[in-house]
């Protein structure tokens, strides 16, 4: 019980990495933004919840595989899918690039597909976890695109 509960967490953080940067918030309240702009509190409780169910995705196929035997396929999705995820608190909000940041979060959605369909490939029932990491990744895109848009 407890082994598990170390490799669930290892599956996890790294996916909390971005909490642990230093960020300029005042930089947000600066932008103009659009007016489906969720509150501040939403992307805590919705990231955490997300990340949660990723690492529970990832912890369920390194359980059931060995690591040799998960397909590079599924490893490289996940790296690419996790570079793009953690880059756009760097992108956003260190480097103030609405662009850059509007290119991660393309990116953490068109990897995040990919990475259902890996997940799919190896645990069928689990890649209904990624459900809402596809829908937040899909409106954080959308989001991040009328943020650049609006601030040209």
């Amino acid at each position: 019980m407890f082994k598990n509960f170390v490799i669930y967490l290892l599956c996890l953080i790294p996916w909390l990495f971005s909490y642990f940067i230093p960020i300029d918030y005042s930089y947000f309240n600066r932008i103009k933004v659009p007016f489906f702009t969720p509150p501040s509190y939403f992307y805590g409780i919705f990231w955490t919840i997300t990340y949660l169910l990723i690492a529970l995705t990832i912890y369920f196929i390194v359980t059931n595989y060995k690591f040799r035997e998960i397909p590079k396929s599924y490893k490289i999705t996940l790296l690419i899918n996790y570079l793009f995820n953690q880059s756009f608190t760097i992108l956003f909000f260190i480097l103030k690039n609405n662009f850059l940041g509007f290119i991660s979060c393309l990116g953490t959605f068109i990897s995040a597909l990919f990475l259902y369909e890996e997940t799919s490939l190896l645990q069928n029932k689990k890649k209904n976890l990624l459900d809402l990491y596809i829908l937040l990744s899909l409106f954080a895109t959308i989001l991040s695109l009328t943020i650049y848009l609006l601030n040209i």
